[in-house]
């Protein structure tokens, strides 16, 4: 009895002890995990500043180069002889059209600051595409600010962002957009007219229901978060919400913690009603009164649908409403002409109620 009593003891005790060395090896593993990462991004930070900066002064010596000489086709001429000549010095890389785009860098953004170095190489090809100078500059400000990755750049390019967001706010704001980016400082910053929800899997024109549109977003969240845009974080679906022997499910809860407050989000196919209105007006209501703390602000409700019916928004919200919105989505990108037509409907009507 005793010898299996010591027994146990020597188990427990190795078992502890290899535990122990166990935690021990997982810390220094993790202690070499991050120098190793840390190492890495400081290498790719040196290699992406060096790049562009010998592109920037690439297309700096290929621009001063031909302004000295007012020919047509000089400047043609230049870019084909250093190609051939780069290239076969260095290799790959130095094509006419690779020559052509460091020219063209360095004529978009001639002043040669750190702010460069935030984005790659990868980012500013995109970038160069845009020929307009406050659209260019409003997603040079956004990338940097909320790190879109290159595709989430081009998503964002694809679908429009600059033009929604001029088209749902002030005419006035497009030099803010292009000075600062997207700030957001009340709840209708938050708004886009249309959202643009390409990036699910279900085709217009084919019946579906509130519930499958919720499953593929919930299904998408990382891509409907980047769609929303700044600051939200996702706290959950059907939340429900019970009132003495009622229960209510709002669709979609989330938190900005830019504004610091909650928004809920219904999904509505078809046209809104004034009881859907109202619901969300109690949802709203709830969470200020049950929910949200004293430091935070105010709830913002988002009715998401294939139709925003502007007058009984308008004529069941008061006045002075800041926390309830209207907003159509799209599941397909639509065309600039497209978005332009279609605000401008919106507002031919709008004006008539």
């Amino acid at each position: 009895m005793k010898i299996m009593l010591v027994l146990k003891l020597v188990i427990l005790y190795m078992n502890n002890n290899l535990l122990e060395n166990e935690e021990k090896f997982n810390n220094i593993f993790e202690e070499i995990k991050g120098l190793v990462i840390n190492s890495k991004n400081k290498i790719y930070t040196t290699i992406n500043t060096e790049m562009l900066n010998l592109y920037w002064h690439i297309g700096k010596i290929i621009i001063e180069i031909q302004k000295g000489n007012k020919r047509a086709n000089y400047g043609d001429l230049v870019l084909k002889k250093l190609s051939i000549k780069l290239t076969e010095e260095f290799g790959k890389g130095f094509s006419i059209i690779n020559l052509r785009r460091m020219r063209k860098f360095y004529s978009l953004f001639p002043i040669r600051s750190t702010v460069l170095n935030e984005l790659s190489w990868s980012h500013y090809l995109e970038l160069l595409k845009i020929n307009n100078n406050n659209k260019r500059n409003f997603y040079l400000k956004e990338t940097i600010n909320t790190k879109w990755s290159v595709r989430e750049l081009q998503r964002q390019i694809s679908s429009l962002l600059y033009e929604r967001l001029i088209f749902s706010s002030n005419k006035n704001k497009v030099l803010e957009l292009s000075k600062k980016g997207q700030v957001i400082n009340q709840g209708k910053d938050l708004i886009k007219d249309p959202f643009v929800l390409e990036f699910l899997d279900i085709k217009e024109n084919t019946d579906y229901l509130e519930s499958d549109l919720e499953k593929n977003i919930l299904k998408h969240l990382k891509e409907f978060l980047l769609e929303l845009g700044k600051g939200f974080m996702f706290v959950g679906s059907q939340v429900r919400i019970t009132l003495e022997e009622d229960h209510f499910y709002p669709d979609l809860v989330f938190y900005n913690r830019i504004l610091k407050c909650f928004v809920i989000i219904d999904l509505k196919i078809g046209k809104i009603t004034h009881q859907d209105i109202g619901q969300m007006q109690m949802y709203v209501n709830y969470y200020n009164r049950e929910i949200k703390s004293n430091d935070e602000n105010s709830t913002i409700g988002i009715l998401l649908c294939t139709n925003n019916n502007k007058t009984v928004v308008k004529y069941t919200l008061p006045e002075n409403n800041e926390n309830i919105f209207a907003s159509e989505y799209k599941l397909h990108l639509p065309s600039e002409k497209e978005l332009i037509d279609t605000i401008e409907e919106e507002k031919k009507n709008f004006e008539l109620i």
